[in-house]
């Protein structure tokens, strides 16, 4: 890799885009990018103009040598590109919209990355995602992929099977959990060390260190967790904190306390208040705000969004990466034997070892052995829904499902995975050929 690097940032019309852009900027001295290209496709123009647009002024304000420009050819846009992100959702926020009302008509959970709607958003992104390695195994085989685009832990795992990028997937989960413990214990984040253990958006904490020193036993009587903007606000429950003797994430409250939220989900559905209306109206929202041309920064309201620190994580890895820092980041990287009950190639969630050769995983020091099962079967599902979306098989699709723990009939998977299939037909070829 050169002194100077390209980025290309697919999906470049997302609301996200400005924290990139300010990540870039606010890392310009050890993260010297001479040029940005912003790519996206033809549906999503006016986003990227508008995005662009604040993008431009923000770089134009910091006065950086960068080199900026706006794409909807991939492939000139690949070319000598050093690291490429992607932050893109196949079908938008309509698609979202099915993920999470179609499963709570047959009472069943419905989120964007987890259970039968994360399945669907894993069969819709994953045959693009390889369509983009292809491009880049051809025009830029060197660039790193650093994919942020989820269901993220799904997503590089069929990268790391099916071609030969090298990639790495990326969450704000872990980045999150530091500023919350950053907050409550009130130390900076540099002088916390978590250990985690799991898959993506399905982690525990198993151990926090304040400066060298174990504060956990004291963190498990905290009911309230860390959490995000897209998860309801549940408490956990105190008892299985205790028996845990890790704290889980927030995504984990889906499996704990389905019921709880599968009423949330099904009251707030017929409220016409689902995530996905709420992100709308939050876009929509962003995209009036960044189009006021005086506008040269981040607007604060772009943490609502429910993706925050994303930009900080993505900026601060790559530039670990180029710089072969050795620091240590939490990743989805391939198991390699760290978590023994695991196939060698599952995508795991864990501490790394940052170098500009790959990322190295640390060993864990405990896993508990409560947590091994809903681990292994989730991987289970993962790895099904990985063939179902290379094959276009309904059948393994339907297969995937009946090992989801949030999946409690399969009867009632069959009639739900068939609607679903037709309502994404669009965007779904390999299964209507």
């Amino acid at each position: 890799m050169g002194k100077d690097l390209k980025v290309v940032v697919i999906g470049g019309g997302s609301s996200y885009t400005p924290e990139l852009i300010e990540g870039f900027i606010l890392n310009y001295a050890t993260f010297p990018v001479r040029e940005i290209v912003l790519l996206d496709i033809e549906a999503g123009e006016r986003k990227l103009n508008i995005v662009g647009a604040l993008a431009n002024r923000m770089l134009q304000k910091s006065g950086l040598p960068i080199k900026f420009s706006l794409s909807l050819d991939r492939r000139s846009a690949l070319v000598d590109a050093d690291f490429v992100t992607t932050q893109f959702r196949v079908g938008l926020l309509t698609a979202r919209g099915w993920d999470e009302t179609i499963p709570l008509k047959y009472g069943m959970i419905g989120q964007e990355t987890t259970g039968p709607g994360g399945m669907m958003k894993a069969l819709r992104t994953i045959p693009v995602l390889l369509d983009i390695c292809q491009d880049m195994e051809e025009i830029c085989p060197d660039a790193w992929l650093i994919n942020f685009t989820n269901p993220s832990g799904i997503v590089t795992e069929a990268v790391n099977k099916h071609t030969k990028i090298k990639t790495v997937g990326l969450c704000n989960a872990p980045i999150g959990a530091y500023k919350w413990l950053s907050e409550l214990l009130q130390v900076p984040a540099e002088q916390i060390y978590c250990e985690f253990v799991g898959l993506n958006h399905l982690h525990w904490i198993t151990e926090v260190f304040v400066n060298g020193e174990s504060v956990l036993e004291q963190l498990l009587d905290n009911k309230e967790g860390y959490s995000a903007k897209n998860v309801p606000q549940s408490e956990w429950n105190a008892s299985l904190l205790r028996s845990l003797g890790c704290i889980p994430s927030y995504y984990l409250k889906y499996f704990y306390l389905q019921q709880e939220l599968l009423a949330d989900q099904q009251e707030a559905a017929a409220r016409g208040e689902t995530r996905a209306e709420t992100v709308q109206h939050l876009e929509d929202e962003l995209f009036e705000i960044y189009q006021d041309v005086n506008l040269t920064e981040k607007p604060k309201q772009l943490e609502m969004r429910g993706g925050a620190f994303y930009s900080e994580a993505a900026v601060r890895l790559m530039n670990s990466i180029y710089n072969d820092s050795r620091d240590i980041q939490t990743l989805n990287v391939p198991n390699n034997g760290v978590l023994d009950f695991l196939p060698a190639e599952a995508s795991i969630e864990v501490n790394c070892i940052v170098t500009k050769h790959g990322m190295l995983p640390l060993p864990v020091s405990v896993v508990p052995t409560a947590i091994k099962g809903l681990i292994l079967a989730v991987k289970t599902y993962e790895q099904l829904a990985i063939e179902a979306a290379v094959t276009g098989s309904r059948d393994t699709a339907l297969l995937a499902l009946a090992h989801h723990p949030l999946v409690p009939s399969v009867n009632a998977a069959e009639q739900m995975l068939d609607e679903m299939l037709l309502t994404n037909k669009k965007f779904l070829p390999r299964f209507f050929q």
